[in-house]
């Protein structure tokens, strides 16, 4: 009986061990080129990724939100990768949580105020103060809160962005302390705190 038990639980470690062999490491996928399919996230391949060695050097992340109403990501996207360097971010997620990778990662869209905060209101901004700009920084933009510019990301996006923000941070090596808001580097809408909740989750989630 014995020797039964111990051939089932070693033949339930042999298909553990199988179907963990064809489940996809996200940090591999990550460094991956081309238009990687990523468990858990619908991905909309405006611009596929290159050789990673060969992407901008980006050092940070920063989080922004646009004042559209649900659907504009992907017209946003659009007119983005027409012209990846206007203003805007290489990356827009829409309401529903689809991503929308716009400009090869080797261009700088035109984001950020240069980080022209010094006020510690929210972080120590002496690390950030005309440092994390657009040229140190890779930035996502959700879309939604039209007209109400408090309303927080949908549960979709959070979702969503649970797993982009592992994948940017294992593609570019981007510490987990280098996820901003917009509204930590720059001095923002007094309305709202514009990407605060999406990056104070970002750091609470860690590793």
């Amino acid at each position: 009986m014995n020797f039964r038990l111990l051939a089932m639980a070693l033949g339930v470690v042999a298909i553990l061990a199988s179907a963990s062999a064809q489940t996809p490491d996200l940090a591999a996928l990550a460094r991956s080129s081309g238009t990687p399919e990523i468990p858990g996230l619908k991905m909309v391949w405006l611009a596929p990724w290159g050789e990673v060695s060969k992407a901008h050097p980006w050092r940070n992340i920063i989080v922004h939100q646009t004042e559209g109403p649900a659907g504009s990501a992907r017209g946003g996207a659009q007119e983005q990768a027409k012209n990846p360097t206007r203003r805007g971010v290489t990356v827009w997620v829409e309401t529903d949580g689809t991503v929308y990778w716009a400009v090869p990662e080797h261009l700088v869209p035109t984001h950020t105020d240069g980080a022209d905060r010094n006020d510690n209101k929210y972080i120590d901004n002496g690390k950030t103060f005309h440092q994390v700009n657009k040229d140190t920084s890779i930035g996502v933009e959700f879309a939604g809160n039209y007209p109400d510019v408090t309303r927080p990301a949908t549960e979709a996006q959070i979702a969503a962005w649970r797993i982009l923000v592992r994948v940017l941070r294992a593609r570019y090596g981007i510490p987990l302390e280098r996820v901003y808001a917009h509204n930590w580097i720059d001095y923002k809408d007094a309305r709202y705190c514009e990407g605060c909740a999406l990056a104070t989750l970002a750091r609470q989630w860690g590793e």
